[in-house]
Formats: C-alpha cells, structure tokens, sequence
C-alpha cells in the first residue's frame, strides 16, 4: 500500500512538472501566394520555363525532321553513310538531353534561377514566423500545406493571418 502511494504521488509530481507546449500551424502556401513579389517570381519563372520547353521542343523537331529523311533516303545511303547519319540523329538526341538537363534538372538552371528569386520571399516569410513565435511564446509552428500531415488542426491554431499582417499583407 505505501508502494502505490509513493508511486501514485511521483506519478502526480511529474505530472503537474510537464510544461504545456504551445503549438500553432500557419499555411506558407497561402502566405506566399498573397505575396506580390512571390506572384511576380513566380511568372518570370513560369516564362523562363515556357521560353525553354519551346526551345527544346524545336530541337526535337529538328531531330524528328532528320530521322524521318533519314529514313526516306536510307535505301539510297551506303553503310557508312547510314551509320554517320545515325550517328548525327543520335549524337543530336544526347545534345538537347543534355540542355534539357541544364535548364529543367535537379540543379539546372531553372532550380538556380528559382532559388535566387524565391528564396529571399522564403526567407522573409520563415523570419516573420520565427519572430511571431518568439514574441507569443509559441514552441512549434507546423507548415499546413507542406505535407506534413495533421489529421485535425483548430481553426483557432491557424496564425496564417498573423503572419500575412506581421509581412504587411
């Protein structure tokens, strides 16, 4: 009987110690669409990418018209001009692979050109949140829209709006 009350009386103690973590959650996605400077990046990259995907498209085309007279002038070409006119078609195909990788890669130019334009609007949205969190005693905020997933979250943990007013939107 004097366990289970000394248990019962540790297990109080360390109940009444445990600090409430104060938690929120906040919807970059939304934030950073009402922001003007993210909407702008966001279409001169659109643009980029578009002016690019034409680009390469014309190669391709080119690749296409190469191969198809290849083909129509094929039964006329000797071996060894069959096999440089394959070896051109193919050696044309690995070069727009190639800038295909440069500008839509994993570190290509469109990654570069949207790290230079959107990450300073990141940067200034992650700030207002952090400064936002330490001004309201607040131990995490969660990211809505970046997947993580939160089954059930209180509308009255929302702080989107706080921070859209801390950016001056």
């Amino acid at each position: 009987m004097k366990k289970l009350l000394v248990v019962f009386a540790v297990m109080l103690v360390s109940l009444v110690s445990v600090d409430a973590q104060r938690v929120a959650y906040v919807d970059i996605e939304k934030i950073m669409n009402k922001m003007p400077d993210h909407t702008a990046a966001q279409q001169q990259l659109d643009q980029l990418a578009a002016k690019w995907k034409q680009e390469i498209a014309v190669e391709y085309a080119k690749i296409d018209e190469m191969y198809r007279k290849y083909q129509a002038e094929q039964v006329l070409l000797s071996e060894t001009a069959r096999k440089q006119r394959e070896e051109e078609i193919v050696n044309q195909e690995k070069k727009v692979r190639e800038l295909q990788k440069q500008k839509f890669g994993t570190e290509g130019a469109l990654f570069k050109k949207r790290k230079e334009l959107v990450k300073p609007i990141q940067d200034k949205v992650y700030s207002a949140i952090e400064k936002y969190a330490t001004e309201r005693g607040y131990d995490f905020i969660l990211d809505k829209s970046s997947g993580v997933n939160i089954l059930f979250a209180a509308p009255r943990l929302d702080k989107t709006a706080d921070i859209l007013k801390k950016i001056g939107l």
